[in-house]
C-alpha cells in the first residue's frame, strides 16, 4: 500500500507540474489602445533548473527570447518585439487594428545562453472592439530614449503625467510607441550620450489645450523651419530624459469629420479633335564602317604583330645546341656529360665495402686531360 501511495503521489506531482508549464497565459487588449507585454527573465530562470533554490543557488544567466505567431515564422503584422540584452527583459508590443480584432497565439521561445536549455511557452492575445473613443490624439518625440526604455509601465506613467501637465487632463491613453528607427530615423553611434529617440502617441476624449493648439500655427512652424529659440514651449518634464522635442510634436483631431473627395465629373466620352496624326520620320542611314575599323580591325591587327614578335622572339633569337656547345669549354662539357656515370659510381660505392673499392677514377680524368692539354700547347 505504501508503495501505491508514492506511485500516486509521484504521477499527481509529475501532471501537475506538466500541466503548470503547458499553461497558457491568457491577456486582452482593446483594438486602438497600446500593448505591452513585458517577458521577465526571473520568471523563466525558475523554469531551467528549479532544484537550485532548494539548495540557495539562483543563476542569472542570459536568456534570448524568440517569438511568432503560432503555426507562422513571424508575428502578426500590428505586434512588434524587441530585447536589447541577453541580460535584459524582452517586450512584446504593438497597436491592434479593427481588422486584428480575433485570438491570437504568440510562441515564445526562451533560450538559456549558459546551459544551452530551451523553454516553450504560449501567450494568448484575445483583440477585443474599441473601448474608449479618443478623436484628439497628439504625437510626441522624446529625443533621450530607446525603446525599450520606455515600455516598461513605470516609465509609461511618468511620461503620461508630463503629458497630462501640458494638456490639462487626466484621461489620458497611450495609442502607440514606436521607436525613431522605424521612422527612417538614423542609427546612434554605439556611445554614451547617443540615444535612437522614441516616438509616443497619446489620445484623450478631451480637446486640446491652448498650449498644444500652438503647434499647428504658422509661428510655430517658422520658429522650428529657421531653428532658433521656441517660444511657445510649455512642455514640462519631470525626468530629464522624458523631456519633449517641441518641433517633432504634432496634432491630430479626429472629431471633425473628414470630407469626402470630390467626386469625378463626367465627360462627353469622346476625346477632342487634334488633328491627323503624323508618325516621326525614319532615323537617317548611319555608316558603321568606321565602328567595325575601331572595334574590329584594329585589335585584330595589334594581335597580328603581337604574334609574329612572339615568334620572331621564341624561334630565331634562339641560340642553338651546337653554337652552345661550342662556346662552352670542353671541362665542362665532359662534367655535364658525365653526371650520371659519376652518380652510379657513388651509389656502387655507397653500397659496397670501402676497403675493396677501387679509387674513383672518374674525378681525376679531367685533371689529366687538362694536363695533357697543356702539355700539348
Amino acid at each position: 500500500m505504501a508503495d501505491r501511495g508514492s506511485w500516486a503521489l509521484a504521477i499527481t506531482v509529475c501532471a501537475a507540474g506538466f500541466l503548470v508549464v503547458r499553461a497558457d497565459s491568457i491577456t486582452e487588449t482593446p483594438v486602438g489602445q497600446l500593448f505591452v507585454y513585458e517577458l521577465h527573465r526571473e520568471v523563466f530562470q525558475s523554469e531551467f533548473e528549479p532544484f537550485h533554490k532548494v539548495f540557495g543557488h539562483v543563476f542569472n544567466d542570459p536568456m534570448v527570447f524568440k517569438c511568432n505567431k503560432e503555426r507562422f515564422p513571424d508575428l502578426p503584422r500590428w505586434l512588434r518585439f524587441t530585447q536589447r540584452d541577453p541580460f535584459e527583459n524582452g517586450f512584446l508590443y504593438g497597436t491592434p487594428l479593427p481588422q486584428d480584432q480575433g485570438r491570437n497565439i504568440i510562441e515564445i521561445f526562451v533560450i538559456n545562453k549558459r546551459s544551452y536549455d530551451t523553454f516553450k511557452e504560449r501567450l494568448v492575445i484575445s483583440v477585443g472592439p474599441a473601448v474608449k473613443q479618443m478623436p484628439y490624439q497628439a504625437e510626441f518625440f522624446i529625443e533621450l530614449r530607446e525603446i525599450e526604455k520606455v515600455l516598461p509601465a513605470a516609465v509609461q506613467e511618468e511620461i503620461r503625467l508630463d503629458v497630462q501637465h501640458l494638456w490639462g487632463t487626466s484621461r489620458l491613453d497611450f495609442i502607440n510607441i514606436s521607436s525613431a528607427l522605424d521612422r527612417g530615423g538614423r542609427v546612434p553611434l554605439p556611445l554614451p550620450g547617443y540615444f535612437e529617440g522614441v516616438y509616443v502617441k497619446l489620445g484623450s476624449d478631451q480637446p486640446f489645450s491652448k498650449c498644444m493648439l500652438h503647434l499647428d500655427s504658422a509661428a510655430h512652424r517658422s520658429e522650428c523651419a529657421s531653428g532658433g529659440k521656441i517660444s511657445g514651449d510649455c512642455s514640462t518634464c519631470s525626468n530629464p530624459s522624458n523631456c519633449i522635442s517641441w518641433c517633432k510634436s504634432a496634432l491630430l483631431d479626429l472629431s471633425k469629420p473628414v470630407p469626402p473627395a470630390p467626386a469625378p465629373t463626367p465627360g462627353p466620352g469622346v476625346l477632342p479633335w487634334a488633328g491627323e496624326f503624323s508618325p516621326p520620320e525614319s532615323p537617317p542611314d548611319r555608316d558603321f564602317f568606321p565602328d567595325y575599323i575601331v572595334t574590329i580591325i584594329v585589335p585584330l591587327a595589334l594581335v597580328v604583330i603581337f604574334c609574329l614578335v612572339l615568334t620572331y622572339i621564341m624561334c630565331c633569337r634562339r641560340e642553338g645546341v651546337l653554337r652552345r656547345n661550342a662556346k662552352t669549354p670542353d671541362l665542362q662539357l665532359y662534367h655535364h656529360h658525365t653526371i650520371q656515370g659519376n652518380a652510379s659510381e657513388l651509389r656502387r660505392m655507397a653500397g659496397g665495402d670501402r676497403s675493396t673499392v677501387d679509387r674513383p677514377r672518374q674525378c681525376l680524368q679531367p685533371l689529366l686531360m687538362a694536363e695533357q692539354a697543356m702539355a700539348q700547347s
